[in-house]
């Protein structure tokens, strides 16, 4: 599905990234592991084409198209999805609107008729039922006025509505409280049908007890170092970043 060949990524003339591989096949769940500054968010930024970010050197590949190519629309028209560490505030435009807006626009992409309304209000608030979610959140503008907490439920909600095939999460799980943990996993498990796949960004082993990666890749100075399954978080959990690090490096 993904496949990311010497990725270097600059951000304010700063290189982060260097030389950065990895290749995510569908239904895969990969999840991006390491202290702060290294490049984690970097790495969703530029695969969703973010303004901060600046390609110089690398190839990018999303379902055989050259992903660098594309502008932050047509990624997302293809079917990426970036839930932000931080989701923004958007003024005065209706969290319904917002979301049968993306829906269309996905739609018109790829030559569908548009949504019908009565149809999509139905599956949005059959949605909101399923996952417990306050049904005042379509009511209102999006992340306007949200809590923390209320803006992941927001993102979940739109991943759900959206069905991207590659979910992006940078520290979703940042702030929440276990509930929200769940609900989060429960979104994105429910997604999970073989063919889509998913690259996770975290600093804790709380989402991973409940959305199990394939591969956990610890990412150091821009680039991977080391790559494992679930038993390489377990061992982060243990002896932490340096500790696994420096095994690797002397290895």
């Amino acid at each position: 599905m993904l496949s990311i060949k010497n990725l270097n990524v600059n951000i304010a003339n700063k290189e982060i990234l260097k030389d950065f591989n990895l290749d995510i096949k569908e239904g895969e769940v990969h999840v991006i592991m390491g202290t702060n500054g290294v490049g984690k968010s970097t790495l969703v930024k530029a695969l969703s084409d973010h303004y901060d970010c600046e390609v110089t050197k690398g190839e990018v590949t999303f379902k055989g198209k050259n992903l660098l190519e594309l502008d932050a629309s047509e990624r997302a028209n293809e079917g990426i999805f970036m839930s932000f560490q931080n989701p923004v505030e958007v003024h005065g435009v209706n969290n319904m609107y917002f979301l049968k807006s993306a829906v269309n626009e996905k739609r018109a992409y790829k030559k569908q008729e548009e949504v019908n309304s009565a149809q999509f209000l139905k599956e949005v608030k059959s949605i909101i039922k399923e996952y417990n979610l306050n049904d005042e959140i379509i009511k209102r503008n999006v992340n306007e006025g949200f809590s923390g907490g209320e803006k992941k439920k927001n993102e979940m909600l739109q991943l759900l509505v959206l069905k991207p095939e590659l979910i992006m999460l940078d520290e979703i799980d940042s702030g929440l409280d276990i509930d929200a943990i769940k609900l989060v996993a429960k979104a994105v498990n429910s997604m999970l049908d073989g063919k889509r796949s998913v690259l996770m960004i975290t600093h804790y082993d709380r989402l991973l007890e409940l959305i199990k990666p394939d591969y956990v890749h610890i990412l150091k100075d821009g680039k991977i170092i080391k790559s494992g399954d679930y038993n390489l978080a377990l061992e982060l959990q243990k002896r932490g970043f340096e500790g696994v690090g420096e095994d690797n490096e002397s290895s």
